[in-house]
């Protein structure tokens, strides 16, 4: 009877121990298991914060709506590229100031044109480049509430009327870099190009033609309708200039709407604006 008691108490000693091996294995293959979740969450979360195809998506997603004539907002755009470092803080060019009133209510792109070939040498006025500038004369339709439905596309030509006798809008950078083309040469269009390349051209010696708003204001509504080649997004408020100068907190703007020659314009005010705009620029290169 001893005996058997005391083998008894020996089993349950040995299956004591089995038990704790086996809680102890199964604890590292949880806590394993348990690692391999939370590490991959953290994977997973990180890569839904910052995916690192983010930049290429947004680069390939705005290029198209600039080709197109589309403006991108700005909360949408690419970050421009850091000017390289050591480049000059500033600079200023002395170009014609030329008004685009009373004749051309509507015609700030071509009278900001005609500054920049003034500059270059042409002896041409806003009035003789007039027959030559492409028009989109799609005619405009109207919504019930009063919007635009269907109207011309301004990648195309300069849409509406630009006399200011019925509703008139504009023209983009690639309708109107053809007609800076027939006149010079060696033009280029900086549409998409980061500020410090405009920048640098403003270094070089040579003004540009900028797309931004009338009050230097990011817009706050924003117009959408159909066009002969596709919908096009933009504002009412749009504008251009011809930019003559920068520094450290300015641009300096040739302005055919107000008159006014080497206007100062805070530069991140001006930044915001020209990204919304879709950062169109058209200039020339002197070679």
């Amino acid at each position: 009877m001893k005996a058997a008691v005391i083998m008894w108490k020996g089993l349950q000693v040995t299956m004591g121990m089995f038990l704790i091996a086996g809680l102890l294995f199964a604890s590292g293959v949880f806590s394993i298991l348990l690692y391999d979740k939370i590490s991959v969450r953290a994977e997973v979360e990180a890569s839904v914060i910052v995916p690192a195809s983010t930049a290429a998506e947004v680069t390939a997603a705005a290029q198209p709506a600039a080709a197109a004539g589309q403006t991108v907002p700005a909360d949408q755009a690419p970050p421009p590229a850091a000017a390289p470092a050591g480049a000059p803080a500033s600079a200023m060019l002395d170009a014609p100031i030329i008004r685009q009133l009373p004749e051309l209510p509507s015609g700030c792109e071509l009278t900001s044109l005609t500054m920049l070939l003034q500059y270059y040498g042409v002896q041409k006025t806003k009035m003789e480049l007039l027959p030559e500038m492409k028009r989109d004369t799609t005619p405009i339709t109207y919504n019930a509430n009063g919007t635009v439905a269907y109207w011309g596309n301004p990648n195309t030509g300069f849409v509406g009327d630009i006399t200011g006798k019925s509703k008139g809008f504009g023209i983009y950078h690639t309708a109107l870099f053809e007609l800076a083309r027939q006149y010079i040469p060696t033009a280029v269009d900086l549409t998409r190009e980061p500020f410090h390349v405009i920048e640098q051209q403003l270094l070089s010696g040579v003004p540009v033609v900028v797309w931004t708003t009338i009050d230097f204001k990011v817009p706050q509504k924003w117009s959408v309708w159909d066009t002969p080649v596709g919908p096009i997004k933009t504002t009412f408020m749009e504008h251009a200039v011809l930019l003559v100068g920068f520094d450290e907190r300015h641009v300096y703007i040739n302005d055919p709407l107000s008159g006014l020659k080497k206007k100062a314009i805070n530069k991140q005010q001006f930044l915001a604006t020209w990204e919304a705009m879709g950062r169109q620029a058209i200039s020339y290169s002197k070679s």
